[in-house]
């Protein structure tokens, strides 16, 4: 059989077609369009097969993917699917939203002199594939168990951890304040990067598998109308897995920060996409000058959200320069083309105006030595102020844990001094027996990848605890 691989000495690098950018800033739907068969079948085909994947090393999931690459170009998508996601709970999730620029792709050893193989694009293309053609069935497990797990978080990692545990065959309830699974998929991610009906067939897999959700429930201190406490969560279940997410907004502490028009990005977005409600002046950003601050993906959403809302100007403030920002640079990208322009090395000083904001107050920085992340940091450089114009002020700066032990009334659940919550790194037991937690509450915001490498490893601990009850 003739070798149908290391295609990239004969082939280009194609990345799925991008809707022009004057169409689709005037939409949400997908940036990218989607493979077709031919193209992710030959795109697939310049994966070198390498000795050593660092596209696979580089992976947080470790998927196997110069494997499934190989079964994509000789048409055996059943296998490649399968393959895809023995480690990959959600692969056409992941093949849409992770930094493939900083992970896979950017490990792939055909890079720089032929331009990386398309991984993301493929990953997604196989499971959508697998969708269509009716190969994606409930799981069924070989044998049911009698114990059963409470689930705090319909986000990544909570959908992770109950796919393993119901092939397992425990008994999964998730509960979930919000009325749809997903978390920031659903909430926060923007339907141009990630079109909501992803989500949605998920969740209805994963109903179909057993999972029973909760929703509109908050676990609180008490329990009331839409409230369950922990107390009584623990007591419903033979476990727990706190998988909540981080959604307490940072804040920044400067003059004028209460000013109207001065919002924080996850309510900016969350509100955003509820397309069915009519938008308050202070989350709408038509006709607006717009200013979001913050360098990271977060930020990238709102500025691509602002575009789509109609706004006058949209413009980034950044305090480091591009090389540095935490974002990906593929959506650094997609947000320049659709006209957004990114003030580099600019931190604010001033929110100024009378009721609403009117202007941001800033100052230029300098770089300095690498930080312990990587990063270089960054001095004020003094009398170097400026002023932009702006109606609307979106602060992008991260997440922070929410107080999820003075929130639930249990000092026994013990947390860092950041507020992420303690756990054994090994079984991701917290400091209570049969409770554990996983994914951004105990590692701070990351990537939805990690999300879902702790949800099915911390599943794995849970089932291996339970076995030993």
């Amino acid at each position: 059989m003739p070798n149908v691989m290391l295609k990239f000495v004969s082939l280009d690098q194609q990345q799925p077609e991008k809707r022009p950018a004057e169409i689709r800033k005037a939409d949400f739907l997908e940036t990218y369009r989607r493979f077709s068969d031919e193209q992710a079948k030959t795109q697939a085909s310049r994966c070198s097969q390498c000795g050593v994947p660092f596209c696979s090393t580089k992976c947080p999931l470790s998927n196997y993917i110069p494997d499934w690459l190989k079964l994509t170009t000789e048409n055996r998508l059943d296998e490649a699917y399968a393959l895809s996601s023995e480690t990959n709970s959600f692969p056409e999730i992941c093949g849409r939203i992770c930094p493939q620029d900083r992970l896979c792709e950017g490990s792939c050893v055909i890079e720089p002199g032929f331009k990386s193989v398309t991984i993301g694009a493929v990953e997604a293309y196989i499971t959508d594939h697998a969708f269509q053609n009716g190969l994606i069935k409930p799981v069924v497990p070989s044998q049911e168990q009698a114990q059963s797990v409470g689930i705090v978080g319909a986000g990544p990692c909570g959908m992770a951890a109950a796919v393993v545990l119901r092939q397992k065959g425990y008994k999964v309830h998730i509960y979930d304040r919000y009325d749809r699974a997903g978390g920031l998929l659903t909430y926060g991610i923007p339907t141009f990067k990630l079109e909501k009906e992803v989500v949605a067939r998920r969740q209805k897999w994963l109903e179909e598998s057993g999972v029973t959700f909760h929703f509109n429930v908050n676990i609180a201190d008490k329990t009331g109308e839409g409230t369950l406490s922990f107390a009584d969560l623990r007591a419903k279940h033979d476990a727990v897995f706190i998988a909540t997410g981080v959604y307490q907004k940072k804040e920044v502490k400067l003059l004028g920060s209460q000013l109207n028009g001065v919002v924080q990005a996850l309510d900016y977005l969350m509100v955003s996409q509820q397309t069915d409600k009519t938008l308050s002046s202070d989350m709408d950003a038509k006709g607006k000058d717009v200013i979001v601050v913050g360098g990271g993906d977060t930020a990238m959403d709102c500025l691509r959200t602002a575009i789509r809302q109609g706004a006058k100007s949209v413009k980034c403030l950044y305090r480091r320069d591009k090389a540095n920002m935490p974002g990906s640079m593929r959506e650094v990208k997609n947000a320049e083309e659709e006209g957004v322009e990114f003030i580099w090395q600019a931190a604010p000083e001033a929110f100024i105006g009378s009721e609403r904001v009117e202007s941001i107050r800033a100052l230029r920085t300098e770089l300095g030595l690498p930080d312990a992340g990587g990063r270089q940091t960054v001095r004020i450089i003094e009398d170097s102020h400026f002023t932009l114009p702006a109606d609307m002020v979106i602060k992008a700066l991260g997440f922070d844990p929410e107080p999820l032990p003075e929130l639930w009334n249990d000092a026994n659940l013990e947390a860092s001094k950041y507020g992420t919550v303690n756990v054994d790194k090994q079984k991701f037991m917290t400091s209570i027996e049969g409770v554990f937690a996983g994914g951004d509450i105990v590692r701070g915001a990351s990537l939805v990848v990690w999300a879902v490498r702790d949800g099915q490893d911390a599943a794995l601990q849970i089932a291996k605890w339970l076995k030993e009850q």
